[in-house]
């Protein structure tokens, strides 16, 4: 065994993990506020990989330079979510689909989890 597979993150089996449609609602909750600018990216770190964590700061300061050009300050959406939907391809990966709906439009979120160090971790996000 290589040392950086020893010291790494450890994969987790998903029987010894909690389920996970409760913290797929929240992520997409918090990945909707970060984009609008009422909650700090930071708050979220320690639910995302390094690579999706940087994806959603670098997706929070374009959407937060686009206001500041329009001039629209930061407010709370309004969203319900509509559907999870989560799925297993393998023991401890999770991707899930949410369904939200806005006042001007609906959105689909997809989130893939991993079962790392015991707890999951979303190693990708994407808002449609």
């Amino acid at each position: 065994m290589m040392l950086a597979e020893f010291f790494g993150p450890q994969p987790t089996p998903a029987d010894q993990l909690p389920d996970p449609a409760l913290l797929v609602r929240t992520l997409t909750r918090g990945a909707l506020e970060a984009l609008a600018g009422v909650r700090e990216v930071d708050q979220l770190a320690r639910w995302f990989s390094e690579e999706a964590y940087r994806s959603l700061v670098t997706r929070a300061n374009l959407a937060a330079r686009a206001r500041s050009a329009r001039g629209v300050p930061p407010a709370r959406p309004t969203f319900v979510i509509r559907t999870v939907r989560v799925t297993h391809p393998r023991d401890g990966i999770v991707e899930a689909v949410v369904v939200v709906a806005g006042p001007g439009r609906t959105r689909a979120v997809a989130l893939r989890l991993e079962g790392l160090d015991h707890r999951w971790r979303a190693t990708s996000l994407a808002i449609l």
